[in-house]
């Protein structure tokens, strides 16, 4: 992924959080927004409670890689905030495909803040 297609600053993390859109599940929490540009952003958060950082990075880069096949499929010019939730350290790859998608594509609970 691109530096382009990233949420870096934390004043675009809070901005999303507070003023996005919220959908979630037992594994991840998204928030979204949308936004002028011309392509999608992504944020990725995974906490401490996941694991050490090789645990926490190696998820992110299973993330980062299902945001590589919804991005070149679907294009929705919004920003988001993926949330990993502990829950989600017992599912393989292709169930956290399946619930990621689930959210960027609106079918799971939305919850407007």
């Amino acid at each position: 992924m691109k530096k382009l297609y990233i949420v870096k600053t934390k004043e675009e993390f809070n901005n999303l959080i507070n003023k996005g859109y919220c959908s979630k599940n037992k594994y991840f929490v998204v928030y979204s927004k949308d936004n002028n540009l011309k392509y999608d952003r992504f944020g990725i958060s995974v906490g401490k409670k996941i694991g050490k950082a090789v645990t926490r990075n190696k998820y992110k880069r299973k993330i980062r890689s299902i945001i590589d096949i919804y991005r070149k499929d679907y294009l929705k010019r919004k920003d988001y905030i993926i949330i990993l939730r502990s829950r989600a350290l017992n599912l393989n790859y292709k169930d956290l495909k399946t619930e990621l998608f689930s959210l960027l594509l609106n079918k799971g609970d939305l919850n407007e803040k």
